[in-house]
């Protein structure tokens, strides 16, 4: 039986795209007070993303969007929101999950987050997936090393570094 151990990195993701979750739904009920106003940068390739082709086409892997003075329709799930902006003079409907979400700010207060990405196409997601490539690194790495025998120094093994299996 595989030894499961708990996500905390995942845990603290989730709960900082809450909060994002959240002020998109203060400014979708109330409007932006003050000079607040925000910028969300995604994955335009994400799965769950809508945008119009021609966006698509000039932001091929990410684009930033600012909510401030004209935005429209400002819908918010709980995995993702729609909102309609104004390119070229043409309004258009984006709709994006919050997974595909990479940075998050709100420069009137020198406020930002930072994501990880969560999609499975950016890198494992489950336990198992993790496991998988953890599993398959220490063979690359024993057989590098010759097999298992234990170095001459008296150490035994070697420590793998989960950050190097994100793609970056």
């Amino acid at each position: 039986m595989a030894t499961e151990y708990l996500r905390y990195d995942k845990m603290v993701e989730n709960a900082l795209r809450g909060v994002v979750r959240e002020a998109l739904r203060q400014a979708a009920e109330r409007g932006l007070p003050g000079n607040h106003h925000f910028y969300l940068t995604f994955r335009t390739n994400d799965a769950g993303v809508q945008i119009p082709d021609y966006l698509r086409g000039q932001y091929p892997s990410e684009m930033t969007i600012v909510l401030q003075y004209q935005f429209y329709g400002l819908e918010v799930e709980d995995e993702k929101f729609g909102v309609t902006l104004s390119f070229n003079n043409a309004h258009e409907r984006l709709i994006i999950p919050f997974a595909a979400i990479t940075t998050f700010a709100d420069p009137s207060v020198t406020f930002a987050l930072q994501f990880q990405p969560l999609s499975s196409q950016e890198g494992p997601t489950s336990m198992e997936e993790i496991e998988e490539e953890v599993t398959e690194e220490a063979e690359r790495q024993a057989a590098k090393a010759g097999g298992a025998k234990q170095a001459d120094d008296g150490k035994m093994g070697q420590v793998v570094a989960l950050d190097s299996f994100r793609k970056k």
